[in-house]
């Protein structure tokens, strides 16, 4: 699956790639250019633009308009309508910045890239060959990990009251 996200979702963009998947996002597009570029590339539009979602429906293409605000909730919408698994796994993760599938690095390669005690602490690492970002699982994957598991109880809770 590949998405096309619009000028609104530029986070979500970023949750998408980390999760595996080819997002697309440029905040500057107009909503001509990304019903365009969705009719190109095959890709499905995720938009909050009611307007933009009625146009590129109207015009036959996959559009997916998300309801909610919030990153998480944004996210149990999309596992539970595109099957996503809410679950990252760095062999498939794409960097959130530039798109580009992620690859492992040694620590040897990114040692002038990142702090000394992050080094020290931590032992896997990926880097993003194309814009050079480095990622490791650091502090900041509680916060991450919780956000997804929030997803998916939003998107269990969902699916029962829908039942």
């Amino acid at each position: 699956m590949k998405f096309l996200a619009d000028g609104m979702l530029g986070k979500l963009t970023r949750w998408l790639r980390m999760l595996g998947h080819d997002v697309e996002y440029s905040p500057h597009m107009d909503d001509r250019a990304l019903i365009a570029k969705t009719r190109e590339e095959g890709a499905i539009l995720l938009t909050r633009d009611v307007e933009l979602y009625k146009n590129a429906t109207a015009k036959g293409l996959d559009t997916f308009f998300l309801n909610e605000k919030l990153e998480e909730e944004q996210l149990a919408e999309l596992a539970d309508r595109f099957g996503i698994d809410l679950k990252i796994d760095m062999t498939t993760s794409r960097c959130p910045k530039c798109n580009t599938p992620v690859k492992p690095a040694r620590k040897e390669e990114i040692a002038d890239k990142v702090e000394k005690d992050t080094l020290e602490y931590y032992n896997e690492f990926w880097r993003c060959p194309n814009c050079g970002q480095v990622y490791w699982q650091g502090a900041h994957w509680t916060r991450i990990r919780k956000t997804l598991e929030n997803a998916k109880q939003k998107m269990n809770k969902n699916n029962r009251k829908e039942k």
